[in-house]
């Protein structure tokens, strides 16, 4: 079977640390659905307006690492425990598909085509999209079982951004990016209270440390 790229994800975060964890996580994260020439015809998203939410299955561009194992150390669980692979969302996977459910703000004609804006993904700007299937009523399973990953996905991380340096950002990033770093991007492993940080975010270098629960922004620097 070969899989064919039929779009790519521009998003605001140029680099896989401080993506969100999960899709809708951070509803207020704005990216885009690119399509490939090949298939950039209206028709192919004819009705589509029609769905709140769609389905997105894409490849883990970014991930390196040649081969796969059985069982991996999930990050929610400290990056102590291991669980199988296949009872985990790990990146490290015998295909590296992953699968996001955002929401579908609009439908959009681009230079190129019809573009997708949608809310709330957990994805790297560059993102190779494989499919695009709607979200309907058989999806939802109410009181479902969750495994390990029930329960709340905030780390419940206070964030000190001082206005200042809130300011270098555009308005319109200002609150994903807050909403971002809310959610303490640093791996659950990680306690060094004096190491520096940065997220790429929006062009720009979010610089932050991490003491006694809360997340302190000391620089934001405008990329090059």
């Amino acid at each position: 079977m070969e899989l064919k790229v039929i779009a790519r994800v521009k998003s605001d975060f140029a680099t896989k640390f401080g993506i969100p964890r999960q899709s809708g996580v951070v509803p207020g994260t704005v990216s885009y659905v690119v399509f490939e020439p090949e298939y950039a015809n209206p028709d192919c998203l004819r009705g589509l307006e029609g769905y709140d939410y769609i389905w997105l299955i894409w490849g883990f561009s970014a991930n390196r690492h040649e081969g796969w194992s059985p069982t991996v150390r999930p990050p929610r669980l400290g990056g102590n425990e291991r669980r199988g692979v296949f009872a985990t969302r790990s990146p490290y996977r015998p295909n590296p598909l992953g699968l996001s459910s955002v929401k579908l703000d609009a439908v959009e004609q681009g230079a190129q085509g019809p573009v997708l804006r949608i809310l709330g993904a957990d994805l790297m700007d560059g993102t190779p999209v494989y499919d695009i299937k709607p979200y309907i009523g058989p999806d939802i399973h109410a009181g479902a079982r969750l495994g390990f990953s029930g329960g709340s996905w905030e780390r419940g991380v206070e964030v000190d951004f001082p206005s200042e340096l809130l300011e270098r950002l555009p308005e319109e990033k200002r609150a994903a990016a807050v909403g971002a770093l809310e959610q303490d991007p640093r791996p659950a492993y990680q306690h060094d209270a004096e190491r520096i940080y940065g997220v790429a975010f929006a062009g720009f270098d979010i610089r932050f440390r991490v003491a006694d629960g809360v997340l302190s922004v000391v620089d934001v620097v405008k990329g090059e």
